[in-house]
């Protein structure tokens, strides 16, 4: 298809290691860039002017008033490089005429990062690289698990959930799923069964009203003793107050986060010299049976390269269908 002119997308909240795959890619799709480190805000909006179509990074809340100058600027559509949209309010982008589309890119990212945690915490790995760390070789108090003996819980079977499911039967364990739409060959039951009959249970379900704290404090009462919760989707998918109670008090057996509430403006920064503001993340980070990563499951080349070229894609298939003159 030709363009008069190339097409100008700006990407805001771009990473050093996006802007080297933006530049390298878009001779190839015959764009023009215009790309800045800062996210979306209303302060910079006027750098969409010329833009019909941005790209923006998943790490900063898009505001509303931001959308608001952002159409004002000429913007009719967000390319979000993320699966999920929950930084963006969509409804209010489409009252001031702008469309909201996300990326897809290899679901096997997030499916081996679940693997590993999964792994790491039946073999309560954070503890064991801890005490050799002090230099103590001794074995652990507690032994560990294998996957063939445990029921596993996947909560959300789309292409991640998917691949999760595809990797566990590997290992010969149970696997129960729960999905609202069942997309991949597995046992489907309820959210309450799965969550009674699962000694783990790890999330791959989109963040939206009806499942935040999806996990609450009555159904993590609901999980079996000593059970395990992995979540590599969204934070607000657990209840964190609830999560840290049954820790505690040992209800629960250990979690492993890669994900968690009130992250934004945490995870993808330097913190060693600041306060740490959120006392849940501290409280989850002291426990010896939670491992935390900063929302880092998805960061592979290949998703990475994914992730750039498909933002780049879903910009040039709405300016095709929606040319003017």
């Amino acid at each position: 298809m030709t363009y008069r002119e190339p097409p100008r997308i700006t990407i805001y909240g771009c990473g050093p290691d996006e802007a080297v795959l933006f530049r390298e890619l878009a001779p190839r799709f015959g764009v023009t860039l215009i790309i800045t480190d800062a996210p979306a805000s209303e302060a910079n909006s006027a750098l969409a002017s010329g833009s019909r179509c941005i790209s923006v990074g998943h790490k900063t809340h898009i505001t509303n008033g931001t959308l608001l100058a952002l159409g004002q600027a000429g913007v009719m559509y967000i390319s979000t490089r993320s699966i999920g949209c929950n930084h963006i309010d969509v409804e209010y982008a489409g009252n001031v005429g702008i469309s909201v589309g996300n990326v897809s890119y290899s679901p096997d990212s997030v499916a081996d990062f679940t693997l590993m945690l999964m792994l790491m915490a039946v073999r309560d790995a954070k503890s064991i690289v801890r005490r050799v760390e002090a230099h103590d070789y001794r074995l652990n108090e507690v032994r560990g698990k294998e996957l063939r003996d445990l029921t596993v819980g996947v909560i959300g079977t789309g292409s991640i959930g998917a691949a999760v499911v595809d990797r566990l039967r590997g290992f010969g364990c149970r696997i129960l799923a729960h999905d609202n739409r069942p997309k991949t060959p597995a046992e489907y039951v309820s959210v309450e069964e799965l969550l009674h009959q699962s000694d783990m249970v790890t999330l791959h379900t989109p963040l939206t009203p009806d499942t935040y704290h999806l996990l609450n404090r009555q159904r993590i009462e609901q999980m079996k003793q000593g059970a395990l919760i992995i979540n590599t989707g969204r934070g607000e998918l657990v209840d964190t107050g609830a999560l840290v109670s049954a820790l505690e008090s040992g209800r629960l057996g250990g979690a492993a986060l890669d994900v968690v509430e009130g992250e934004e403006g945490i995870f993808y920064a330097d913190c060693r010299t600041r306060p740490m503001e959120s006392k849940s993340l501290l409280r989850l980070q002291e426990l010896p049976n939670v491992l935390i990563s900063p929302h880092t499951a998805y960061y592979t080349d290949h998703a990475l390269r994914d992730t750039v070229e498909n933002s780049i894609a879903n910009c040039l298939k709405f300016e095709g269908e929606n040319q003017h003159g």
